[in-house]
């Protein structure tokens, strides 16, 4: 999945570019999601529940995989990337790897 010519190139471009959620959306259709790693640490108000207890207590430097829909908007977090890809899979999205 990660390190080929072509993921290296999409990356680079990636982040040369500067992609407002409007073009993201247009670009990426309803289909599209986009994956990509995020630490728990940078994410932890997104792992508590209503009373503001953690759900999952992980440490700052675990890497998790967020998942987004076209538009930006974080739909998933998921513990593994794999499992990120074929969850989005499953449920008829197009997942693309972003770093």
């Amino acid at each position: 999945m990660s390190g080929t010519k072509d993921d290296i190139q999409i990356n680079d471009l990636i982040d040369e570019v500067d992609i407002s959620t409007q073009e993201l959306a247009e670009m990426g259709g309803s289909k599209m999601v986009y994956i990509r790693p995020v630490q728990a640490g940078d994410v932890s108000e997104d792992l508590m529940d209503d009373d503001g207890y953690l759900t999952y207590d992980l440490p700052d430097e675990t890497i998790l995989y967020s998942v987004h829909a076209a538009d930006g908007e974080r739909i998933a977090l998921v513990g593994d990337l794999d499992l990120a890809f074929a969850a989005s899979k499953q449920q008829g999205m197009k997942p693309v790897n972003v770093h």
